[in-house]
C-alpha cells in the first residue's frame, strides 16, 4: 500500500462556544472556552492516520509553545512528522473559531503557516514514489499547490485537492488533479453555480460534499452517496474528516462509490464531540 502525503496548515484552535451571537460593538458572554490541535492540513493527517498507516505531514509551525503541542499531537495520532519545518522566531498558525447552534464560524490566522513554500516542500516530496497520494488545501501559499501538482503529474503521483477555504483556482489546477473535493458553497463559488454541469465535466474527480445529506459525483449519471445521522455537537473538522477518510480508501484501491461512503461514515462520527479532532473515529470504529 502506498502512502498519504498531506501537505497543509497546522495550528492551535482558540474555541468558544456561545448560546448568543454578538452584533457588532456587543459583548456576550460565552458558554466555554478551549483550545485543541487543528488546522486543516493536520486535522486531515490526523484523520487519515487514525484510519492508516505511512501517513506523513509536511508543513510548518512556529518555534513556541503552540508549536511543540501541534508536533507531539500529529506523533501522538500515528502521523509522521520528519518532513515538518519548525521556524525561527515566527508563531504557529492559530484558528479563533466561534461555536453557536450547531455550526462554527472561523478566522484563521496563518502565522508559520506561510512558510510551506515550493522552495521547503518539493524536495521533501523526491522521498516518495509513484502512486503515492497527495492532500491538499487552501491554508497555504496558491504558488505552493500549483508547484506540487506539477511535480505529481510528473512524477506520477496522484492529488487530492480540498479547495478550502474558497479561492480561486486555475482552470489548469483543476485539470491536473486526480480528485477535486469541494463543500457545496465552495463549488458554487468555484463553478459559478454551474455545479451540475461540473460534476458532468469532471466525471469521477469532482466530489461534492453536502453535510449531512453525503457527497455527489458523477458516474454515467450523477451519484448521490448519502450520509449518516449523527448526533452533532460540533461539525468543526467534519469536512477534513472526510478527506482524509476518502484519501484512506483511495489508497486502499477502493471503487469511489465505496471510499465516499467510508468517507462519510467517517465524517458522521467527527461530529460528535468538540473540537476538530476529538471525535475523529478510529478504524475499528468504523469497520
Amino acid at each position: 500500500m502506498g502512502n498519504i502525503i498531506v501537505i497543509g496548515s497546522a495550528s492551535i484552535d482558540l474555541v468558544v462556544e456561545t448560546d448568543i451571537l454578538p452584533n457588532t460593538g456587543e459583548t456576550v458572554m460565552g458558554k466555554s472556552f478551549f483550545t485543541t490541535p487543528g488546522g486543516k492540513g493536520a486535522n486531515q493527517a490526523v484523520a487519515a492516520a487514525r484510519l492508516s498507516n505511512n501517513v506523513y505531514m509536511i508543513g510548518a509551525v512556529g518555534d513556541d509553545d503552540n508549536g511543540t503541542q501541534i508536533l507531539s499531537n500529529l506523533e501522538k495520532n500515528n502521523v509522521n512528522i520528519d518532513y515538518m519545518d519548525k521556524i525561527e522566531s515566527e508563531a504557529s498558525g492559530t484558528a479563533h473559531i466561534t461555536l453557536f447552534d450547531d455550526d462554527n464560524r472561523i478566522i484563521v490566522v496563518p502565522a508559520a503557516n506561510d512558510y510551506v513554500t515550493p522552495e521547503k516542500v518539493i524536495p521533501k516530496l523526491k522521498y516518495f514514489e509513484a502512486g503515492d497520494i497527495i492532500l491538499m488545501q487552501h491554508e497555504i501559499p496558491k504558488e505552493t499547490i500549483n508547484e506540487v501538482v506539477d511535480f505529481a503529474v510528473n512524477h506520477d503521483m496522484r492529488v487530492m485537492l480540498n479547495p478550502a477555504p474558497y479561492r480561486r483556482l486555475d482552470q489548469e489546477v483543476i485539470e491536473k488533479v486526480n480528485w477535486l473535493t469541494p463543500n457545496e458553497s465552495e463549488s458554487e463559488l468555484l463553478f459559478k453555480n454551474e455545479v451540475d454541469r461540473a460534476l458532468m465535466a469532471y466525471p469521477r474527480k469532482l466530489i461534492v460534499t453536502k453535510g449531512a445529506t453525503g457527497a455527489v459525483f458523477y458516474s454515467d449519471s450523477q451519484q448521490l452517496v448519502k450520509g449518516y445521522k449523527k448526533e452533532v455537537i460540533d461539525t468543526t473538522g467534519a469536512g477534513d474528516t472526510f478527506n482524509g477518510a476518502l484519501a484512506v480508501a483511495l489508497i486502499e484501491n477502493k471503487p469511489l462509490e465505496e471510499a465516499v461512503n467510508f468517507a462519510n461514515l467517517a465524517a458522521a462520527f467527527s461530529v460528535t464531540g468538540l473540537g476538530a479532532q476529538s471525535a475523529m473515529p478510529y478504524r475499528k470504529e468504523l469497520d
